[in-house]
């Protein structure tokens, strides 16, 4: 009987104490405690083990408190794993300290009111856990304890309510307190889409430096999230702060799965034989110089492919937020960007400059912030870099598969949207009419103003014209129907009392040169297949007849 695999399990204690499938991610504190900084901030994008990784840690540092007022450890947890042979240097910190542990992520509230309770909530919960702490403390502090575990002090108090924490801790404990804190830019990317950005910071910013920044009963603190805010921002004169961002060559393989962790995995499993398909789906980040997989996608696949071996990949870390900074690309994009976008589809690179202080009210303002909000939420990779004295240059390109579908689905529904908000008479009118001119200019403008895939493909633009023409009013559009000795591409019929049939056949060339032979092709085929045979079975009597072909953005069209 295999291990269960852990998908959307982030407890570390759950984990273990279940028996699932855990990649050993431990040597992580032996790193953390060899190189910390009193304050570390590790950014990742999502899904990427941040919030498993900070549960492990609160685990292994935490002081258990049992009610007989002793302390105990979680080192059966640990049993078994790579960090018990790191040596007693290490060990020797298990279960030795009072740990803070809070998650911001509830903060994703539709206004700052509801945002702000649901933090003090956190707050509060973890005042609760530590409830023991009352016993012993005077009547001032017993009171303040009491009014934001139970949610009724004055919002004024939630602004150093962790460092008031923490010092109650040390206190209690005779040892300086660890600080956990998760998703900690979730508050702060929410308020700026909802519009109280400026509110949001000034709580966090307060809680943050109250907390790190002239903390005495601090030991350290790790903090994780998705993208790296500047220190203007919220960090204001934080000294003690190391930022360790997707750039960084340290602590790189504990976010991720390296190449040995997914193929130990895929072993384990019996599907060996998925190695490949699983590297060109979810393969591909580089963080420092260390490449990894998306872990949420492959423990999405494994225990897909391990039920059926028949199972085809799917873009499963896609499907787990609504993608909407790929979205603001697409809908800002210039004429530039969208070759950009293009060139990436098509497997190849682009070169950006990196900007990794910035601020959400930032990220929208220039195309540079855009491209590396999505570098640095895992929408591009990093293949090289290069320094020119002053700037940092990084040639990007998409990660994999599953990536380049969520750039070619949002485009996909861009396209069709904004369709919808255009003037297509010209067009419509042109194909009943046979005004091929027309129609080369309307069809080669609107390939202009899109964003190609599929590397110019036949079903790229099969896709495209069958967008264009959906919404012909009076007229039904058929793709790739069965009729006479093939299929043709696109059908436009009218009622059948009407027996008006549009038959198209597309063709794509290498160059501009050989358009209109292509064309003639494409209408050519048309007669030599009949396909309009069926048509006429059916009634159909008045038949237009068009062969178009495609070279990149430009088209020719003939008709009969």
């Amino acid at each position: 009987m295999k291990k269960p695999l852990p998908i959307g399990i982030d407890d570390f204690k759950k984990l273990r104490d279940n028996d699932f499938y855990y990649t050993d991610k431990t040597l992580f504190i032996k790193e953390l405690l060899d190189k910390r900084s009193e304050v570390s901030l590790f950014t990742r994008p999502r899904r990427f083990g941040k919030t498993l990784e900070l549960s492990m840690l609160k685990y292994f540092f935490e002081s258990v408190h049992v009610p007989d007022g002793c302390s105990d450890d979680n080192s059966s947890l640990f049993k078994g794993l790579k960090i018990m042979d790191a040596g007693e240097r290490y060990t020797r910190h298990l279960g030795q300290y009072p740990v803070i542990c809070i998650s911001l992520k509830s903060a994703r509230q539709p206004d700052f009111e509801k945002a702000f309770i649901m933090l003090k909530r956190q707050i509060a919960d973890e005042f609760r856990r530590h409830k023991y702490v009352t016993d012993n403390l005077e009547e001032s502090d017993k009171l303040r304890y009491n009014l934001i575990m139970n949610e009724t002090d004055e919002d004024a108090q939630y602004l150093d309510a962790l460092a008031f924490l923490s010092r109650i801790l040390n206190e209690y404990h005779k040892r300086k307190v660890i600080i956990l804190m998760d998703e900690y830019d979730v508050p702060l990317e929410n308020a700026y889409f909802k519009g109280f950005y400026d509110k949001m910071t000034d709580f966090i910013r307060s809680l943050f430096e109250s907390a790190l920044k002239t903390n005495p009963n601090l030991e350290f603190a790790v903090i994780t999230g998705c993208l790296r805010i500047s220190k203007e921002s919220i960090f204001t004169g934080l000294n003690n702060l190391e930022i360790i961002s997707i750039m960084n060559t340290n602590y790189a393989e504990y976010f991720g799965f390296t190449q040995e962790e997914v193929e130990s995995m895929l072993s384990y499993y019996g599907i060996e034989e998925k190695k490949e398909e699983a590297k060109k789906w979810y393969d591909g980040y580089l963080f420092g110089n260390t490449e990894v997989y998306n872990p949420w996608s492959v423990i999405n696949y494994v225990k897909a492919a391990s039920a059926d071996h028949g199972a085809f990949p799917k873009p499963y870390w896609a499907n787990t937020s609504s993608n909407s900074i790929v979205r603001e690309l697409v809908e800002r994009a210039d004429s530039s960007v969208k070759q950009e976008m293009e060139e990436l589809i098509a497997g190849g690179t682009i070169e950006k400059p990196v900007h990794e202080d910035i601020t959400y009210d930032e990220v929208y303002k220039t195309e540079d912030n855009l491209w590396n909000f999505l570098f640095f939420t895992g929408y591009l990779k990093k293949q090289s870099e290069r320094f020119d004295g002053e700037t940092i240059y990084l040639t990007l390109a998409l990660p994999n598969t599953e990536v380049k579908l969520i750039y070619r689905n949002t485009i996909l529904d861009w396209f069709n949207q904004n369709i919808k908000k255009k003037d297509f008479s010209a067009l419509y009118r042109g194909i009943l009419q046979r005004e091929t001119d027309v129609l080369e200019r309307e069809i080669s403008k609107n390939l202009m103003e899109t964003i190609s895939f599929f590397d110019y493909k036949e079903d790229y633009y099969h896709g495209f014209l069958a967008g264009l023409l959906k919404m012909m009013d009076g007229y039904i559009l058929k793709s790739n129907r069965e009729s006479g000795l093939g299929r043709s591409d696109l059908l436009l019929l009218s009622p059948a009392y009407e027996g008006v049939a549009v038959i198209m056949e597309l063709k794509i060339t290498d160059s501009f040169a050989q358009l209109n032979d292509s064309a003639c092709q494409a209408l050519c085929q048309i007669k030599e297949k009949k396909y309009d045979a069926e048509l006429k079975l059916e009634g159909y009597h008045t038949f237009i007849y068009y062969g178009i072909s495609f070279f990149k953005k430009l088209c020719r069209v003939i008709a009969e």
